[in-house]
């Protein structure tokens, strides 16, 4: 197993290369998105912008919110599910598909499904209200007890399947085409290192409990390989970078050097609740020293932090969390801090100014 490359690796060092090595210089949209292993996770909240519009201003030089739902028809991308749904490069989709469901259909429900693929293919681009027009399928109950249409339900299960493409969305809705068949792949282990190479990629450098979580959550990229996963970890952790601190195993890209005395600029940002530097929470919790939770979706008198805080990352410290919001066509960020008041570190109030301003102009006020 490759061994640590410095025995003076530590927390600090662990830290510095969590933030340079995501937070690399600014490039183009999809060179970006490759240095993210070429996924990006998508949410459709938008407070004060939606999550991958957040992840990307960072990482993208001149990313304007709302540039990758608009350039999306003319990119080489497709919407898609991998370990949670967001934008996917066609080599990793490739690497999922063809893949089984979870849910599987009986012959009724697939009849149903054929139905929508025959009138996909008719219209040659199908918004769900035309399906759901031509063929009446009516409402049912979907899995969060609400109601939702079921051609709608079928289209989401046909895509998730690789039988449709999403060309575009029209107000939010996905638009939908026919996909062509996938090749079967000759080795599915090898598929299966090469998607656990993208989660280290992207969430490097990570606990030994992290990426065991990662690799299980492959069975929702590709669930025909359930399988694989004790055998896709064990095969991970002996091709990875390794040390242990402080009793924790940490593993990372063997061609990289954690230790290398990474560069970290006297800068504030503020994070989406998924950027890769802050996803993993147990991760955060052993660089940070603090507990982050995503709060959208608890109740406003149990909130903590806020409705979508955003971590507030300081040099290589997160040291707070913001709230950001337009009133009256004006950006108004409230931020919060750890220790209860904001650092007195030479530079941090001109650095956070900066940034809010940087995320003015990225939200076009």
């Amino acid at each position: 197993m490759p061994q640590s490359p410095d025995s003076r690796l530590d927390l600090p060092a662990l830290r510095r290369h969590a933030v340079a090595r995501s937070l690399f210089t600014p490039t183009t949209l999809l060179k970006a998105i490759e240095k993210l292993g070429g996924f990006v996770q998508a949410d459709p909240l938008r407070a004060p912008a939606r999550a991958q519009d957040l992840t990307l201003r960072h990482r993208v030089k001149g990313y304007q919110a709302g540039d990758l739902e608009r350039r999306y028809p003319r990119l080489p991308l497709q919407e898609d599910f991998f370990i949670n749904y967001g934008f996917v490069t066609p080599e990793l989709r490739a690497l999922m598909h063809p893949r089984t469901a979870r849910r599987v259909w009986e012959e009724p429900r697939w009849q149903l499904a054929r139905a929508v693929l025959a009138e996909v293919e008719r219209l040659g681009e199908a918004h769900p209200a035309q399906v759901d027009a031509a063929l009446g399928h009516g409402p049912v109950k979907n899995w969060f007890g609400g109601n939702s249409r079921l051609s709608t339900e079928l289209l989401d299960g046909l895509h998730y399947r690789g039988h449709l493409d999403v060309v575009r969305r029209d107000s939010g809705t996905r638009v939908y085409r026919l996909a062509e068949g996938w090749q079967a792949h000759a080795d599915p282990q090898a598929a299966m290192d090469a998607m656990a190479d993208v989660l280290v990629r992207k969430y490097a450098p990570l606990p030994a409990g992290s990426l065991s979580q990662l690799i299980n959550m492959l069975f929702h990229g590709a669930h025909q390989w359930e399988s694989l996963r004790k055998t896709t970890l064990q095969r991970a952790k002996e091709r990875l970078g390794h040390a242990t601190i402080d009793g924790t195993d940490w593993y990372w890209p063997a061609d990289e050097d954690p230790a290398r005395g990474w560069r970290i600029p006297s800068q504030v940002r503020l994070l989406a609740p998924f950027d890769p530097v802050v996803w993993d929470r147990r991760r955060f919790e052993l660089l940070w020293g603090w507990a982050y939770r995503f709060e959208a979706y608890t109740p406003a008198a149990k909130r903590v932090r806020g409705h979508y805080a955003l971590p507030l990352l300081w040099r290589d410290q997160v040291i707070g969390w913001a709230n950001a919001g337009v009133r009256g066509g004006q950006l108004q960020v409230d931020c919060g801090y750890v220790s209860g008041r904001a650092p007195r570190d030479a530079g941090f109030k001109a650095a956070l100014e900066e940034e809010i301003q940087r995320l003015t102009g990225f939200l076009g006020l």
